[in-house]
């Protein structure tokens, strides 16, 4: 059992299981009820997206590696409060019953906060491939 990281939107794998978004926003003009249908997720799970202050620091301009870095820092931050750390350690603690997967819609996982989900995810004991 695992944890799979993925880009929204994409073609599902056979073995991902549920499929949760973690994106501050749902698809544009996607019916809510296309959503899985549609392979975005079948969980919208804004609790574990960046705030819409890092979503506009990471949007407003090309990264560099001063700013990705801001970026990861904040992201951590964020992921330090309660709910969120909650949610994190209950799907490190599923991923060892069942398979799931995560994602966001960004092109590049290396400049999406779900490369640092994936950080997150295994320090917090999950199963992640």
């Amino acid at each position: 059992m695992s944890i799979l990281i993925v880009r929204l939107g994409e073609p599902r794998d056979p073995q991902e299981g549920i499929r949760l978004g973690t994106v501050r926003r749902p698809p544009r003009g996607v019916k809510k009820e296309d959503y899985a249908r549609e392979d975005w997720f079948d969980l919208w799970l804004p609790d574990l997206a960046p705030s819409a202050e890092l979503v506009s620091l990471a949007q407003s301009e090309p990264f560099t590696p001063e700013r990705w870095a801001k970026f990861v820092r904040g992201y951590r931050k964020e992921m330090k409060q309660p709910a969120a750390e909650r949610l994190l350690q209950l799907l490190s603690l599923l991923s060892r019953q069942t398979h799931l997967s995560v994602g966001c819609y960004c092109e590049r996982e290396d400049r999406c906060h779900r490369s640092v989900l994936r950080e997150l995810l295994v320090e917090h004991g999950a199963d992640v491939r």
